[in-house]
């Protein structure tokens, strides 16, 4: 599906359930074990969405994240100053990894959580199986990679929020009743959902803002609404993640740009962001080109998805976006280094960024 229209109608309408995005290796999961809040439908998953929204409202962001996200860009930004230069996505990661951990409740684990998740989210990943060396590997690296995580940052911020209750995902999990396994599951989806997107995404915005001048003054000379207006159309252009699928569970009629298309029960449907968010239907002409405001109703587009599963934390990535980068963009004389590198997840249709540098004057002379 290509048609704007169409694609928002499918994913708010009832008829259809999360397809994609690693379901295929949940779903090998005991059926005791209760599946991450992506990966499920219905009644359950609308009722657990309207139990945990009150972690992403707007008000609650401004309120209770917003100072935490102003600290930790400082941060990274006091960094890049004292080396002069350093790989974006480094900085970006840690904002990322700093602000979803409080969110999620994540606080309490062990150094090197940046380190820990890069191993589980590799640039490049391989099938894990046991009919071949290298399927083994994967095996291994995987599961090793999950224990990790769990003895390092999850069981003891479980540990930690069964002493004392917080006001966050785990302590509303662990009242749920979800084991530790459970627990785990949820904890790695909003890593994948907050961390690794966001990074991904800061590098993409700031790979636009330094090679376009006028984009950038006009970022630059904006208030907060006007930046984030910004963002949002270069999301629109550039989704994080560019494919979203959906299955059918009965017939879903769609009004297609050519008459209306009955889809089967049992079938898949694949979404395709990149074009969804160029009709110009939607989002007026030249929908090629960087126009922010263009279309508040729609805004960023499908990026988020929508309906059910949209993504709670849009505006969390939004915002703390726009806190790096603003402050990034306020140091002078700083500029891209290095030539930047785009690798792509085709399951996802998903795009990494490397080799992003940004540096400040003098950088590299001491």
């Amino acid at each position: 599906m290509r048609d704007y229209a169409a694609a928002r109608a499918l994913l708010r309408g009832p008829g259809t359930v999360q397809a994609g995005l690693g379901i295929e290796t949940v779903e090998k999961l005991p059926p005791r074990v209760r599946r991450p809040v992506l990966y499920r439908d219905g009644p359950e998953h609308r009722e657990h969405r309207r139990q945990t929204a009150r972690f992403f409202t707007p008000r609650r962001v401004d309120e209770h994240y917003r100072d935490l996200m102003v600290r930790i860009a400082d941060e990274q930004v006091a960094a890049l100053r004292a080396a002069g230069e350093a790989p974006l996505s480094d900085l970006a990661f840690e904002l990322a990894i700093g602000v979803v951990s409080e969110v999620v409740g994540l606080r309490y684990g062990r150094p090197g959580i940046r380190r820990r998740l890069e191993r589980f989210f590799p640039e490049e990943f391989g099938e894990p199986g046991l009919t071949s060396v290298r399927g083994v590997y994967w095996w291994v690296r995987q599961n090793t990679n999950w224990l990790r995580i769990h003895l390092a940052d999850v069981r003891p911020a479980i540990r930690a929020h069964r002493r004392h209750d917080h006001d966050d995902l785990i302590s509303h999990l662990i009242a749920e009743g979800c084991s530790d396994a459970e627990i785990l599951g949820e904890c790695l989806t909003f890593a994948a959902a907050g961390m690794v997107t966001t990074r991904e995404f800061i590098c993409l915005a700031a790979w636009h803002l330094f090679s376009d001048a006028g984009l950038l003054d006009h970022y630059r000379s904006a208030d907060e609404t006007g930046r984030l207006a910004v963002l949002q159309e270069l999301l629109r252009l550039e989704p994080v993640i560019g494919h979203l699928r959906r299955r059918t569970t009965e017939a879903v009629e769609l009004a297609c740009p050519g008459g209306p298309v009955t889809v089967g029960p049992g079938e898949y449907v694949e979404l395709l962001l990149d074009d969804a968010n160029t009709d110009p239907k939607a989002v007026g002409d030249d929908p090629l080109l960087i126009r922010p405001g263009r279309a508040p109703e729609v805004g960023a587009g499908l990026s988020f998805g929508d309906g059910p599963h949209r993504c709670p934390g849009a505006h969390i990535a939004l915002l703390e976006t726009d806190v790096f980068l603003s402050r990034l963009f306020a140091l002078d004389g700083v500029r891209m280094g290095g030539e930047p590198r785009v690798a792509f997840q085709e399951a996802i249709g998903g795009y990494e960024i490397r080799g992003l540098t940004v540096a400040l004057p003098g950088a590299g002379r001491h």
